[in-house]
């Protein structure tokens, strides 16, 4: 570990981590990244709907819907310059029976005071206009043009990206333990020595708390975590809707939704299960059939798709119903925690929330915005992006579903943010995410990553 002083440690490499690291690296500061996984992306924001939130049904004068509405118009500013992709697909919020369609006026209601004048009632002909291949038993849509799909781990990793470009460190495989304040600076305890900086902001997501608490002696919430599972049917299925499709949310979830994804697919989620586990992105085929059921249920092609894969997300949720980010002037710490489900979409208004608390909070080092930051652009998945596949001499294929190259795999093999588990290569290039889910291309893999991974990916697909 480095013995110098960083302005900023940033504790956790999720989505908001990277956009807190990258806001800060842009105004000046001495930015260090600490990460406990041996990838980024590796706890939360591995896996979510990827949808890019207008803050329409978000809680009014919230936190939360504060940071969505900047971090949206800030990833509708920079996704051109970054090379991210983005699908403005819009949205529909479905009534199916007379008492969801008895709450849709309420929707419109509050998606006007917050500033979402955009969005309207419409009719049950409108709606099937526009998604013909809809059940007929909808009765009623809110339209919400403003809802849009992005990547979700091309748009962190930038974020990262930049700030490493900007002078910013990322320290992996490093846990913090314990730590001290005096004489205005940390000195944080961790996996791999200590670490110190003037200011330290917790974005720790599922251990937000665990951090407070292990570091400050105390947290003001607790962590209580939330799987959501979700189904992706094969790329033929996302032919069937143009918009994402929502439901009437109830007080404790947004319900399951039907969307398409950048990368060709159309999935259905989330459920939403409390439980203890931070760690248990398990999924079971009770939720998995339900999900199923019910996708059939809105859309009925889907009984004729095939399911390409599952998965699990687990989102930090708490006892409050907003955002809970705190700053500890005294003490040079500020606590970003409890995003639940819409991190991707509030990160970069989360990071411009947080630098805000600090300069008008903090006796901050002396530092001035960069003037012309380097802007590296990001290696995007999406489907109709420039994919490396269609570049001359491309080489090898190694991911014949998801057309991943051989030198997409070394490319993430390289590099501060280089994979270091067959996760993290998944979440650079997709490679064993399409129809095989890797069963023509795990033995090439394992030959290709052959000491990169601390667990080889032969015993990881084996559980060894």
């Amino acid at each position: 570990m480095k013995a110098d002083v960083f302005d900023i440690i940033v504790i956790g490499a999720g989505v908001v981590g990277c956009a807190v690291a990258r806001r800060f690296v842009l105004e000046g500061a001495r930015v260090a990244v600490v990460e406990k996984a041996d990838d980024i992306l590796d706890g939360a924001s591995k896996a979510n709907s990827a949808i890019l939130h207008t803050g329409f049904d978000a809680p009014s004068g919230s936190v939360e819907l504060a940071c969505i509405r900047e971090g949206y118009r800030e990833y509708q500013k920079i996704h051109h310059d970054l090379g991210l992709p983005i699908d403005n697909c819009g949205a529909h919020v479905v009534a199916w029976n007379k008492d969801q369609e008895a709450g849709l006026q309420a929707i419109v209601d509050k998606a006007h005071s917050n500033g979402i004048g955009e969005v309207v009632q419409i009719s049950k002909p409108e709606l099937l206009g526009k998604e013909p291949n809809l059940d007929g038993s909808a009765i009623a849509a809110i339209s919400v043009p403003g809802e849009a799909i992005i990547d979700p781990w091309s748009a962190p990793y930038a974020y990262l990206q930049q700030a490493l470009a900007n002078g910013g460190e990322i320290i992996l495989d490093c846990e913090v333990r314990s730590g001290k304040f005096a004489a205005g600076e940390w000195k944080l305890d961790t996996s791999r020595g200590a670490i110190r900086g003037r200011h330290v902001i917790n974005c720790a997501g599922l251990y937000g708390d665990l951090v407070n608490r292990s570091v400050l002696g105390e947290s003001a919430f607790n962590i209580m975590p939330r799987k959501g599972q979700f189904v992706v049917f094969d790329k033929a299925a996302a032919k069937l809707i143009s918009s994402v499709i929502l439901p009437v949310p109830t007080s404790r979830t947004k319900g399951v939704v039907l969307f398409r994804t950048v990368f060709g697919n159309l999935a259905v989620g989330p459920t939403a299960e409390d439980q203890q586990s931070r760690c248990d992105a398990s999924t079971d085929e009770g939720a998995l059939q339900a999900l199923i059921s019910t996708g059939i249920e809105k859309l009925p092609a889907l009984a004729h798709m095939p399911v390409t894969a599952v998965y699990a997300g687990l989102r930090p949720a708490c006892e409050f119903k907003d955002y809970q980010i705190d700053a500890k002037p005294a003490q040079n710490w500020i606590t970003v925690g409890a995003i639940r489900s819409t991190g991707l979409s509030g990160a970069l208004g989360i990071a411009r929330y947080v630098y805000d608390l600090y300069e008008n909070t903090m006796s901050k080092p002396a530092h001035s915005a960069l003037s012309k930051p380097v802007v590296p652009r990001a290696h995007v998945l999406a489907q109709n992006a420039n994919r490396d596949w269609k570049q001359d001499n491309h080489g090898e294929i190694i991911c014949h579903c998801e057309l991943v190259s051989k030198r997409e795999i070394n490319k993430a093999l390289e590099g501060p943010l280089a994979a270091r588990s067959l996760a993290g290569l998944k979440r650079q290039t997709r490679v064993t995410m399409g129809r095989c889910q890797g069963f023509y291309c795990l033995a090439r893999l394992a030959q290709l990553t052959n000491g990169h991974f601390k667990t080889p990916v032969s015993e990881e697909v084996n559980g060894g």
